[in-house]
């Protein structure tokens, strides 16, 4: 049997074709539901990997991330309130369309483009990772430690309008990366007596207590008997061929967008929807349509966002660097059943990566054929009081954070995380780079350690291959673009401030 027989045979078992199942209905429930999302319902699912083989959880985990892409455009076309942030372009042209008497046509067009998307960017994550690992075999510790700080900048500088917010995050993200013994000198670090801190925060009450216990104050706070309402007729419809073929460009723009960006770390769907939904106006032969209920700008931003999960994988697989939220809580499936992502993930883990890859794919399948059967069942959950969702999700929380290790401790330190995080949402700080640095501080420690001691302390060996020199240029590319962009938003700023005044003086 050839390679590609034996992934397939590998890859078809009814322990994972069950772990794609759920992990899709899971995650188009929780994307359908705002204020929930797709990150939270990744989280809730990673205690679950524990009982299972690598390739089932990992499919499993991305069948959520997949399946909650297309759920968070449920609530925004029915209700114009998005599930997900990947959503918010979403509503403009698709509450519009459904508005007028055609919701089941704006989700059908959602679903259509949005598997498209996936599957699109799950063709990138096969043609464009292997040869990006195998490139980064020449990387040592250097470029290793330089590929981290290119990650960390990556959320830090270009993510989010707040640099200043940013950049605190990915230090709190370093610090909690860095709680428990160290390695090589044997110090307890920021354990504060704790024993059950010696090994580090764990990994499932850190992201159970940052993503969903978070959430759930957040939900209390804007009242437990809230809930939405939406009319639930109409929904089962198809398209035509003639109404395919008109998304056909909207969708590819989307897919290649959303591809593009989620390769690089800290940008992913947010930002995607948003540049799709602008490039497919600008090249639409209707610009003046979008905005009023346009197929087009439906089908840009839904395939972005599902291209970006594929694009997200990329660099992840490759390199050892998330490229998303999400994809910062698979790679702590990934640890817990000790699995180094990188480029010799691909030789010591064969069967593993070709799994996931082929499996992208597959869950992309199921996303459109759970989505074409079961989109009307999941549109009526919106209806469900947050006082429901609060109880049920709560429960969730603490049966997965106990499961992890059986320890009471974590619970209260989950709350405790939930409650940080809470008010750190409140004040506008990027949780995304809190995770991102987080999972990416042991290997810029380990990495940086192992350099100097090469090198024997001398800070020569960062510049010591073309590669590393590089990446030390990117790094100065990157903080002097950021550092222009800044400087001409002030000066736009302060030029715009006179002529606001004049303008009020002749009023």
């Amino acid at each position: 049997m050839d390679a590609l027989g034996q992934d397939l045979l590998n890859l078809f078992t009814v322990t994972n074709m069950l772990c794609i199942l759920l992990g899709t209905i899971v995650g188009m429930v929780f994307g359908a539901l705002p204020g929930l999302g797709t990150v939270i319902a990744v989280a809730l699912l990673l205690p679950v990997t524990f009982t299972l083989p690598p390739l089932a959880g990992i499919l499993m985990l991305l069948a959520t991330y997949q399946a909650g892409e297309y759920g968070g455009s449920i609530s925004a076309i029915l209700l114009g309130v998005p599930g997900t942030p990947q959503a918010a372009a979403t509503v403009i042209d698709g509450h519009p369309m459904a508005a007028n008497d055609s919701p089941g046509k704006a989700l059908s067009y959602s679903l259509l483009s949005s598997s498209i998307g996936g599957i699109f960017g799950g063709l990138v994550l096969i043609f464009v990772s292997v040869p990006l690992a195998k490139f980064a075999l020449n990387f040592g510790s250097p470029e290793y430690f330089l590929l981290g700080v290119i990650g960390l900048m990556a959320v830090g500088l270009l993510s989010g309008s707040d640099k200043i917010k940013s950049l605190i995050s990915v230090v709190l993200g370093l610090m909690a990366g860095t709680v428990g013994v160290d390695t090589l000198t044997g110090v307890n670090r920021a354990t504060f007596g704790q024993p059950e801190l010696m090994d580090g925060i764990n990994l499932v009450a850190f992201l159970v207590g940052m993503f969903a216990i978070s959430e759930l104050f957040i939900m209390i706070s804007k009242g437990l008997n809230l809930k939405y309402k939406s009319d639930y007729s109409k929904l089962r419809t198809g398209l035509t061929a003639s109404e395919v073929k008109a998304i056909a460009r909207p969708t590819m723009i989307g897919s290649v967008i959303g591809a593009g960006t989620g390769i690089l770390p800290g940008i992913g769907g947010g930002a995607s929807c948003w540049f799709a939904y602008a490039v497919a106006s600008r090249m639409s032969k209707t610009p003046e349509a979008f905005g009023k209920g346009s197929p087009e700008g439906i089908a840009a931003p839904e395939s972005s966002n599902n291209a970006s999960a594929g694009g997200a994988l990329v660099p992840f697989l490759a390199l050892g660097i998330p490229g998303s939220a999400a994809i910062a809580i698979i790679m702590g499936a990934f640890i817990m059943h000790g699995i180094q992502p990188g480029p010799n993930v691909f030789t010591a883990e064969r069967d593993l990566v070709y799994g996931i890859f082929y499996g992208f794919i597959l869950t992309t399948v199921a996303m459109y054929l759970v989505g074409r059967l079961l989109t009307p069942v999941f549109s009526r959950i919106l209806v469900v009081p947050n006082s429901f969702l609060v109880a049920i999700v709560l429960v969730l929380c603490l049966i997965g954070i106990y499961a992890s290790k059986s320890a009471f401790f974590d619970l209260w330190l989950a709350l405790g995380i939930g409650v940080t995080f809470y008010i750190l949402k409140r004040l506008n700080y990027s949780v995304s780079s809190v995770i991102i640095a987080y999972v990416l501080a042991p290997i810029i420690e380990e990495n940086f350690r192992r350099s100097l001691t090469l090198s024997n302390g001398s800070y020569d060996i960062f510049f010591s291959s073309a590669y590393s020199i590089a990446l030390v240029l990117m790094i100065v590319a990157a903080i002097a673009a950021s550092i222009h962009g800044d400087i001409k938003k002030r000066k736009s700023r302060s030029g715009a401030g006179p002529r606001r005044k004049e303008i009020n003086m002749t009023e």
